[in-house]
């Protein structure tokens, strides 16, 4: 796994410490790996999902850091949703 996926790994169960959600997500970090966030929590891995973030290291460090809102990211085109639009909604509360 590589440091920024392990990186991601960890603020991702930080933000979503005590947050339910109820679908599956994958966000897939480009040149680095991908992250499922479920119901059995965050984890670094590659499994079909409800829907997929796609977005490069910079953009989702952006939007972890609070530095860029993720709706902000899609409109963009510095994120791209693949699937389930109304996972990806949900998941935005999160954030």
């Amino acid at each position: 796994m590589s440091s920024v996926v392990e990186q991601a790994v960890n603020a991702l169960k930080e933000k979503i410490s005590g947050s339910a959600f109820d679908g599956s997500a994958k966000f897939s970090i480009e040149d680095e790996g991908s992250i499922i966030v479920d119901g059995d929590g965050v984890r670094a891995g590659n499994e079909d999902t409800e829907v997929t973030l796609i977005a490069s290291t910079e953009t989702f460090q952006e939007i972890m850091g609070g530095d860029l809102d993720p709706t902000s990211a899609f409109m963009s085109g510095k994120l791209q949703i693949e699937g389930d639009m109304g996972t990806a909604m949900r998941l935005s509360g999160i954030f």
